[in-house]
């Protein structure tokens, strides 16, 4: 970000506006994403995980959670997969510590985690669970305790500024649980 930009970010973050990236929830999905807030990229393209060094695609379709890497822009299409997307901070963009702490609504996770009931919910980041969660330094996976009634992942930050703790193992548990509930409805059906 540009010196220029970054002093006027918190003016230009829109702050009276509502989801600058609109959620994308519904009941009964499988997995919803959520992270703490769309990147200067994401804003400008209003699609989530748009930077070309956002891992985040890429990854769900090498874990097998899309048939094929989609572009950023065809997020709504997550959902015929049941999969959901939002972020904490809806009204605000940048990289973490650009944002204000006041905007991060861990509160609002909540609601929407009880009013769309969805199976899972996985952090995209340590940073994002942390604020979700309440607590300090979540470990990676799977996590003992269900939050609004959503069984917990914390997965490493797709993020190309978070490269240096990049690992897939939290993503594929992700996926395994949610290939195991396709499974189900398969043999069910």
């Amino acid at each position: 970000m540009r010196p220029m930009e970054r002093a006027l970010l918190p003016e230009t973050r829109l702050r009276g506006q509502k989801h600058l990236v609109p959620d994308l929830l519904a009941p009964g999905l499988d997995l919803v994403f959520c992270g703490t807030a769309p990147s200067p990229a994401s804003y400008a393209a209003r699609a989530y995980y748009a930077n070309p060094g956002n891992a985040f695609w890429a990854t769900l379709h090498a874990v097998g959670l899309t048939p094929e890497r989609l572009a950023p822009q065809r997020y709504p299409e997550l959902l015929g997969w049941r999969i959901g997307l939002t972020d904490l901070n809806k009204t605000e963009y940048g990289s973490d510590h650009e944002l204000s702490s006041d905007a991060m609504d861990a509160a609002s996770l909540h609601a929407k985690l009880r009013k769309y009931r969805p199976a899972a919910v996985a952090f995209t980041s340590k940073n994002a669970a942390s604020l979700g969660l309440g607590r300090k330094a979540p470990a990676y996976g799977r996590q003992a305790e269900a939050l609004e009634g959503a069984v917990v992942f914390v997965l490493a930050s797709p993020s190309g500024r978070a490269r240096s703790f990049w690992t897939l193992e939290p993503w594929r548990a992700a996926a395994a649980f949610v290939l195991e509930r396709r499974r189900q409805r398969e043999r069910q059906a």
